[in-house]
């Protein structure tokens, strides 16, 4: 029997050294981890929104959830590009999240903003400090997709927090 290239190299077993552990790993799965959460719970809240702003915070948090449903994508193509692989899986994904869950369900809007907040300052706390491993690994790629996330993230956060003011 003539084995193909490929049927010979699945037969074979792999004795390549294990990879060194990547220090930005870790910070790239909870970046993807806590950018799939909060694009969650801003469905959530697109979704549930009720009262008098429905229409302006209906259309906005759909443009957020949106934006980070291709920012979830650019990240998980990171760790790939880092020969990496990317969580996946709701139950992975939201094990990997320091983002909390807002109970669906009737709320004020303003409470739907004001989870949106921590959740967005929750994901920049680690985002600030995968850049900061970044530069220390020298990894100036990951860091250049991590300082747009944070300018992303720190925009709506002054978007989200201007919308409560004077409530």
């Amino acid at each position: 029997m003539i084995l193909t290239s490929y049927e010979h190299m699945s037969t074979q077993t792999s004795t390549a050294p294990k990879q060194k552990a990547n220090p930005v790993e870790a910070g790239l799965k909870t970046l993807l981890a806590d950018s799939y959460a909060l694009m969650g719970q801003t469905h959530l809240a697109h979704w549930n929104v009720e009262g008098p702003n429905f229409f302006q915070l209906h259309v906005a948090f759909q443009a957020q959830y949106e934006e980070l449903f291709t920012a979830v994508d650019e990240i998980a193509e990171r760790l790939r590009a880092l020969d990496l692989y990317a969580p996946g899986g709701l139950a992975g994904l939201a094990k990997g999240s320091g983002i909390e869950e807002m109970t669906a369900g009737p709320a004020p809007a303003k409470d739907f903003v004001a989870h949106l907040i921590e959740s967005h300052e929750v994901l920049l706390r680690g985002a600030h400090e995968l850049r900061k491993t970044c530069e220390t690994t020298g990894d100036l790629e990951t860091q250049d997709m991590v300082i747009k996330r944070i300018q992303t993230h720190d925009k709506t956060l002054w978007m989200l927090k201007s919308f409560l003011k004077n409530l």
